[in-house]
Order: C-alpha cells, then structure tokens, then sequence
C-alpha cells in the first residue's frame, strides 16, 4: 500500500504521539541504509577529511576496484549524503553537511 505524499506517520512513545511526515521518514530510511555499511562510512570518512574527493582519489586510497568505489558512491549520492562537482573531466565528491544535519535531527527526536 501507498502512502499519500501529505500523510503522516504516528509513533507511540508512551503517552506521546510522534508525527512524522511520510516522505521524510523514507528519506532518512534511504540515507540510514546507505551510511550502514562500513565501507561507506569509510569513503565519508576520508571525503570529509579531505573536503572532496574523485572516485580515483577515494579508490586508491582505500584500495579497491574502481567499479565497487562507483557503486558506492552512486549509492551515497542517491541518498543525498554526498553531493557531486565537476571541474572539466573530473567529479569530485564531497559530504552533504545539510543532509546529515537533517538526517540526525530527526534521529535525535526519534531516540528522545
């Protein structure tokens, strides 16, 4: 079943209702899913150290092939947790503070 894109999601916390909106909570689905795995939290780790970084940088440092170094960044990109520049033939990827700022506010109400 579909949810409308004006619902909202009611969560029971004992005698306190959370409402969420339903799109939103898919959202921070999306980026939760994506930053789980260890070697995406790698990759954010030395994007975030470095400012940005291209998919060539990020796979030799991490010493990976540059298919599975694409495939994450594909996946972290389509969560919005890094966003992309290009600078003539190169991309350069770099966290999205926003997102994750976001992202953790709504995990600190979830946790309060």
């Amino acid at each position: 079943m579909r949810k409308q894109e004006n619902e909202t999601v009611v969560l029971k916390k004992g005698d306190n209702d959370i409402k969420l909106d339903y799109i939103e909570l898919r959202k921070a689905v999306l980026v939760l899913r994506a930053v789980n795995h260890k070697l995406r939290q790698k990759m954010l780790e030395l994007i975030e150290a470095d400012g940005q970084m291209t998919v060539t940088n990020i796979y030799v440092k991490l010493r990976l092939e540059q298919s599975v170094a694409s495939q994450h960044l594909a996946i972290l990109r389509r969560a919005g947790v890094v966003k992309t520049t290009r600078q003539g033939k190169f991309i350069y990827y770099s966290v999205n503070e926003d997102r994750i700022d976001q992202i953790s506010r709504l995990v600190e109400e979830l946790a309060s």
